[in-house]
This record gives structure tokens, sequence and C-alpha cells, in this order.
């Protein structure tokens, strides 16, 4: 491709004086989305995107293959109420996955929420479910068009019919039943009308809902008054009714407050919440078990995190008393009480260095007794038990060849079986994952899975098409998981690396945390690296590497680009954070400020303006081939980050420079979408990276 003809884009004479530095915004009109320039400028973006990509070689065969790779389909594992069970299941024709039953006594199935029968068009999704204690009621969320503005309603599961909702303003509510199904703890936001303007996204409070009353007149607050206007809250009951547990943290912080309040001795209305921990800079939960005992699960004094456990009438720090101590190189991850047993068990779950395993411990005393056997080198997923006890357990597994499958624990037998695999059958290629470990700029080592061709041998002097992907952020692991995508262009003859930068969890919250506001460029030095070693081990060369990222992984690839641009032939820059000056003002960019820092703060605004990728695009620079796709209906990430940082790379990039192009998709949001739409954008993008790194798509790929 040769530099393309680029739409007209003004650029702006505004220069900001922040903290005595002269910061320039020359695209700041494109922050409006309603404005005439702006459509007519987007307008002439998707008609410069779809003449650049919409013939490239190859995309019928891709579109075709990633399909039939995602016939695969998907399954979940199953949650106990008594004797009924919950699932969500996704066959190879449905676009969403369908959330079913089994009653008491029957072997059939039932759909419950069907988002395609809800919605014709398929922009309606299903954010969450909750079934109260006896499995007779569900509390379920919707959103509409991508924008995850999740309405909660109630289900009668026998009928089907739903008894309450919408209730709005419920994004990211947990629900928290009451014993009886009679009524719930939950959280939502206060209205429009109650907080200042531009503050619609925060000021959350939890609430007692009786089921059936008028959320508006009827709900009573419980928490929340006078807090952050950015804080999230949790909220737990045990399975006895007896302990409430409240959880609040400002934003994203890797920290929380954590009180419980005992309801046998207060009212509903008014719980008498008893401090856990207040001010401390870790992360803990409680559950209290079947045996009256709490579970104190924390990485307070162990970033690996340990589970301790406690008295709930007394959880003072002091008091806790380690079962599952912290590991020296595995991440605890997740855990499960087996107690209708001789000698009751709990299962720990790990990941050691992005790959999960299960342990087996004594209940009583936290001995290492056994384990359980994974299916492979992959990614499992959370452990479920019957919350009325038994001895058995549910987990899902996934690995970069194996669609996901739900395996069945039996503690009375010791076997492990495979209890529901994906319900589609697919053709998977010989492709091989392997873990390469490598040097930092700063000598920390680092881990990257690298997906390739069985036979596909490093250093043979064939520098192969490869897609680098990362995130780095928010203590998000990337673990092993099946990507329809991701087989296609390993089939195709490209590698795939997925780099476990730090900022992720990958190797615990210390591990996060060097990747994180003052430590940052950290996470950008892990990719660059990464990159390097790719390079210096033959798997490919600089005019052939791609890299990938969404979200946070946006920023990342943003700051990649303009920090190396030499380094890398093609990039994807989806859904990205791009002007890091201006984030806090948009979508829920407040809420990340305990992340990357705040630039109402001289100190932080030094950090975040020395990376800031918007403010790094320099004049008569050769930038890689970059397509930045973005969703209209985005409320996490506002679609502003990518048109201001499009339009400076337009109009900066030399005739050197690959294509700078803009995929802008109307309803669908940073979230969960149709499976056609993903087959879409997936086409997008890989044909992009492949013209970019010479991988030939239109030829037949080798299959064994």
């Amino acid at each position: 491709m040769s530099r393309p003809q680029y739409p007209s884009a003004h650029r702006q004479d505004i220069v900001e004086e922040i903290h005595g530095h002269p910061v320039a915004d020359p695209y700041r009109w494109l922050e409006d989305p309603n404005a005439d320039d702006t459509k007519k400028w987007l307008a002439a973006q998707d008609e410069l995107f779809h003449r650049e990509v919409d013939d490239l070689p190859g995309r019928d065969r891709l579109r075709a293959r990633v399909r039939e790779l995602l016939g695969a389909g998907s399954v979940g594992a199953p949650v106990w109420r008594g004797e009924r069970r919950f699932f969500m299941r996704r066959t190879a024709e449905q676009e969403h996955a369908v959330l079913y039953t089994v009653d008491p006594g029957e072997t059939s199935e039932r759909a419950l929420i069907d988002p395609m029968a809800l919605d014709p068009t398929h922009t309606t999704t299903l954010d969450s479910w909750q079934p109260d204690k006896e499995g007779r009621l569900l509390a379920y969320q919707l959103s509409h068009g991508g924008d995850e503005e999740s309405k909660l309603y109630v289900m009668d599961v026998a009928t089907g019919e739903t008894i309450e909702g919408p209730i709005d303003r419920c994004r990211y509510t947990p629900i928290a039943w009451l014993p009886g199904g009679d009524a719930y703890y939950y959280v939502r936001r206060l209205a429009a009308g109650q907080v200042p303007a531009g503050e619609e996204q925060y000021h959350r409070r939890v609430y007692l809902h009786r089921v059936g009353t008028d959320p508006e007149t009827d709900d009573v607050m419980i928490f929340g008054e006078g807090r952050e206007k950015t804080n999230y809250y949790g909220v737990g009951v045990s399975r006895d009714g007896r302990w409430l547990t409240l959880s609040s943290s400002q934003g994203t912080a890797p920290r929380n407050d954590l009180w419980i309040a005992d309801l046998s001795t207060s009212p509903l209305e008014t719980p008498e919440l008893r401090v856990v921990q207040e001010g401390v800079d870790a992360e803990t939960g409680v559950h209290v078990g079947r045996d009256g005992r709490a579970y104190v699960f924390t990485d307070r004094d162990a970033p690996r995190a340990r589970l301790c456990v406690a008295d709930p009438t007394d959880l003072s720090p002091g008091t806790w008393r380690d079962l599952i101590p912290e590991d020296s190189e595995a991440v605890l991850s997740d855990f499960a009480i087996l107690d209708d047993l001789d000698r009751p068990i709990l299962l720990a779950g790990w990941t050691r260095h992005a790959i999960s395993e299960i342990t087996i411990h004594d209940l009583v005393t936290g001995e290492r007794i056994g384990e359980v056997p994974a299916p492979g080198l992959g990614t499992i997923g959370g452990i479920t038990d019957h919350p009325d006890g038994g001895h058995e357990a549910w987990f899902t597994y996934v690995d970069h060849t194996t669609p996901t499958s739900v395996h069945h624990f039996d503690a009375r037998t010791g076997e492990t079986t495979l209890w529901a695999s994906a319900p589609g059958t697919v053709d998977v290629p010989d492709v091989e994952a392997r873990q390469v470990t490598y040097a930092s700029k700063d000598g920390t080592e680092v881990r990257m899975l690298i997906v390739a061709r069985a036979d596909a041998v490093p250093g043979d002097g064939t520098p192969r098409p490869t897609i680098l992907y990362g995130y780095g952020g928010f203590n998000v692991p990337l673990t092993p998981a099946y990507s329809a995508g991701t087989l296609a262009w390993v089939e195709a003859g490209g590698v795939y690396v997925v780099a476990n930068l730090r900022g992720g969890s990958e190797e615990g919250e210390e591990w996060h945390r060097a990747g994180m506001l003052d430590k940052k460029q950290n996470v950008f030095d892990d990719f660059h690296a990464a990159a390097e070693k790719l390079i210096a081990d033959g798997w490919t060369t600089a005019d052939r590497i791609a890299i990938s990222g969404g979200s946070n992984g946006g920023l990342l690839v943003g700051a990649a680009i303009t920090q190396r641009p030499e380094l890398y032939a093609a990039a994807v820059c989806s859904a990205p954070l791009l002007d890091m000056v201006r984030y806090e003002k948009f979508g829920l960019g407040q809420t990340w400020n305990v992340e990357y820092g705040s630039a109402e703060d001289p100190e932080q605004f030094g950090w975040l303006h020395a990376y800031s990728p918007y403010h790094h695009v320099r004049e008569g620079v050769a930038y890689p081939a970059t397509l930045f796709t973005v969703f209209e209906s985005d409320t996490r990430v506002d679609p502003l980050h990518a048109r201001k940082m499009c339009a400076a790379l337009q109009y900066a990039s030399t005739d050197d420079g690959g294509p700078i192009l803009l995929r802008n998709e109307a309803e669908v949001g940073h979230g969960a979408r149709a499976v056609s739409r993903s087959i879409e954008l997936s086409v997008d993008t890989l044909s992009f990276m492949a013209a970019h790194t010479g991988l030939a798509l239109d030829e037949e790929p080798q299959r064994t």
C-alpha cells in the first residue's frame, strides 16, 4: 500500500499551560462526536477505510476459516442451587451464549435467557446473572447496543416470567440474595438529577431491595453516602443468611476497605458493620463457609495472595491464621470447599507463570495432600462447588488449541472427568505454544507465549509474519485462551505472541505495581524487549512484526509506535486510551487515576505526559501502518482518543510510513458483541496486519 490521500483535518492553535508545561492539542475539535465537522471527518475516514481494506487478498478465505473455528461454540461451568443447575452455552449457529437451567429431577435443558430471542438485531447482551439461594428466582442484567448500561430484572425460574424490572443505573452491580428470595442487596448509581453534570457514571450506593417494591421509593440505602464518587462497592451474604460482607474500593485501585455485619443481631435495613480492614494498601475478601469459619482471601503481606481462616465474630487481622500460605512462585487465584467427606478438603487454584494448576489441601490444617490433574498447559476457570455442601467440583479449561470445556472432580474417587465439551467440532491446526523468558530493559525477566505451527523452527532463515499482543495493566493476566483469529493466523504461516508484561497479575500484585503509576514505562519497555527477542531468536524481523492491543492494551500500542516506530511494521489499536493528559474527563476515566495517575497532580502529570501517545506524535516520522478500531457505544473508553490520534498520525507521518486508518463501528461497545460482529472485526484487523507483514492469506494453508 502507498500512502493514501487522507481526509482534511484542520489543526487548532490550542496550547495550554499545565503545571508550567505547554501542552498542544490541535485536534480537540474531534472530541465532540456530534459536531458537523467531526461527522464529516468520520464519514470520510469510513470511506477511506473500506477503500483500503475491503479488497485485501484472502479475506473471504479468512472469514470462512474464522467462522469455522468459532464453530466450536462455548460452554460454562454449572452453578448449583439445590438440585437445580444453571449454565451458559453457545452453539455454532448462535450469535450469543444462552442461559439454560435443568430443573430438579429432570434431565432436559430449558432456555431461560436467550439474547437473540429478546432482540433480533443481536445487539442485546446478557451482562450478568445471579440465582437466589434456593434457585427459585433469577436476577439478571441486560444491556443494549453495547452501552453496558445494565438494567436489572428478576425472573421466576419455574415459569420464565419476569416479575420485576427494569431497574436502571445498575452497571457492574453485584447481587447478594437473602435466604427466601424476598430481598437482596445491590449497588445502584444515583439518578442524574442528584449528581453534578458530567458525573452520571459515578456516585454509587448500596441498597436493600425487597422484590416487588418500587426501587425509586422503597429501596433503603445502607452504604456509600458521603464517600468518594468513584468508589465501587461489593456485597455478599453467606449461605445461611447470617453474614453480610461489604467492600469498597476507590475506582480500580488494588486495595479495598472491608466490613462485616451479623444480620442475626442487627436489622437488614441498618446492618451493624464492623471494620475488617480500612485504609490498608491491600485487597481482601471474606467468605463465611458452611462450617462457620471465615475464609479470608488476601494479598496483605502476601503479593501472590494467601488464604487465611478466622472467627467471623472477630476478624481483626491479628486473628487470621494462614491456611494456604503465600507461594514463592505461583499466584493463588481461587478456592472451593468440599466438605461431604470423612476428611473435608479444599481445592486451591493457582497460576504459575500464567499457567493454571489446582492443588488439594486438608480443609482443617491446610496441608497439601494432592493435586487435580490439569488437562494441559492452559487456563483453568473458576472452580465451583455445591453451595449446600458436597464432594464434587467443576471447573473450565481452555488453551490455545482446545475450546473451553468443563471438567468434573469427584473427591470420593479422586477422579477428574470431562463433564461438558464445547458443543461444536472443529478441525484445529497443528500448532504449538512455547513459553520463552527474556530480559527487559532493566534486566527484569519477562515471559511470553509463542504460538506457531508445530513445524516452525526459529532461526531457520525464514522470518515469519508475527503478531505481538499485550495488555500490561489493571492486574489483568494474559493466560492461554482459544482464539479463532490466532489459529487462522498461525495456520496461514504466521506466529502469534502473547507477552506477560508488568502491570498484569501473572506474577502477583508486585508485578502489577511494577507497571502502574510512575512505573508505567516498564510495560512499554517489556513490550519492546519482547519484539527485540523475537527478532534476535530468528522468529521474525522488524518489517514483519505487527502489534495489537485493546483498551489499556491500545494505550500500549500507541506508546509502542510513538516510542519505537522503526521496530514495528503494523499496529492494530483498539478502543484505546491515547490522550493521557485529558483521559480523566471522559468515559470512566476518573476511576482509573489510581492506575495511571491524575493530570491534576503536578508530579503525576509528569508521568502521564512523558508517555502520552497523542502528545508524542512527531512530524517527519515514518510511522507503522496503523488501524484504529473504535466502537460508537463505548462508554468505558471514549472513541475520541482514537479520532485525535488518527488525525495526528495522518498529518505527521511521512510518505515512507504505512497507511493510518480508522474503523468506526456503530451499535457495539467496549465489551460483549455478537459472533458475526466479532468475525468481521477479526477479518478486518488480521487482513490489515497480513498485508503489512507479508502473510499470504489467499493461499491454501497446510493442514495436518
